[in-house]
């Protein structure tokens, strides 16, 4: 008898227990947002020297860089190694289908209710074209987005690295989205599957190439699902392109913007949108989204 009302005592205690409230996080300094957890194993390893990468010296675990302002919603907590790792999920970033997002609590400031949304203000269009143009000679970093890298990585994971990897080891360079949002200070979509939908189009299927670079305006976007190019002028475009294999495996490049078209159009045709039909097929389009234009 006693065990039965002790039990119905513990029961009803834990139905009165409060569900844990929700914790959100404020991101204190440029933040690598991981697909995995363990971010021991890929920045420093077990000699604290080596940054985990693909063949074309990638970390494919790197998703992107949250800005300073960024709002997290946590859903986990974990301790891995001398860390706190924190699953989260943001509005800043529309992760791949079943991707998770990770963040090491160090680049963070807990929040009990929730922040104001980070609410980047678009930078001119000369401004944009300005950083874009500065950006030329930067390297190639999947998900980067900060040209500069995150310092905080040579002091929390690695040791006694020298100078010459310091920019590798820290995430310094741009991917060919990353290029774009870091232009805009994080007002334009991430990836380029937010991108090939992003502003409004222009029409260009069925067109010749030469017709296609007469229509074109500065800062207009030439992509498809997995690269973007932005135009700079009639004459010019710019670009992140991963030259895997090459010095460097890439970097911010400018190039003629008629010769960029005419070697898109050797594999790729011209739409005016892509679609769940189209997604996949080797189509391109053009986005016109700045007010300027």
């Amino acid at each position: 008898m006693k065990r039965i009302i002790l039990l119905i005592i513990l029961f009803g205690y834990s139905c009165l227990m409060p569900a844990e409230a929700t914790e959100y996080a404020l991101v204190r300094t440029s933040a690598p947002v991981l697909n995995t957890p363990d971010f021991k194993a890929v920045f420093g390893g077990a000699s604290g020297q080596v940054l985990k990468t693909d063949r074309c010296g990638q970390v494919r675990d790197l998703e992107y860089i949250a800005l300073p302002g960024s709002v997290f919603t946590i859903l986990k907590k974990q301790h891995v190694g001398t860390a706190d790792i924190y699953e989260v999920e943001t509005d800043d970033y529309a992760a791949p289908p079943n991707t998770r997002l990770f963040v090491d609590s160090r680049f963070l400031k807990l929040e009990h209710t929730a922040p104001a949304p980070r609410r980047p203000s678009l930078p001119t269009h000369e401004e944009i074209i300005s950083t874009l143009k500065a950006s030329a000679g930067s390297g190639y970093v999947w998900g980067g987005n900060v040209p500069g890298g995150v310092p905080e990585l040579a002091t929390w994971f690695y040791n006694d690295i020298g100078d010459d990897d310091k920019k590798r080891l820290t995430l310094a360079g741009l991917d060919c989205s990353g290029l774009l949002y870091n232009a805009t200070n994080g007002w334009t979509p991430r990836n380029t599957a937010q991108l090939v939908t992003f502003g409004r189009s222009v029409e260009i299927a069925g067109k010749p190439s030469a017709e296609i670079a007469a229509l074109l305006q500065p800062l207009d976007l030439i992509v498809w699902n997995g690269h973007v190019i932005i135009v700079i002028d009639r004459q010019t475009v710019i670009e992140s392109r991963l030259d895997c294999g090459k010095p460097g495996n890439g970097g911010v490049v400018m190039t003629s913007l008629s010769q960029r078209i005419t070697e898109i159009m050797r594999t790729r045709l011209p739409a005016n949108t892509i679609s769940g039909g189209n997604i996949r097929k080797n189509v391109f389009v053009v986005r016109r989204w700045h007010a300027g234009n």
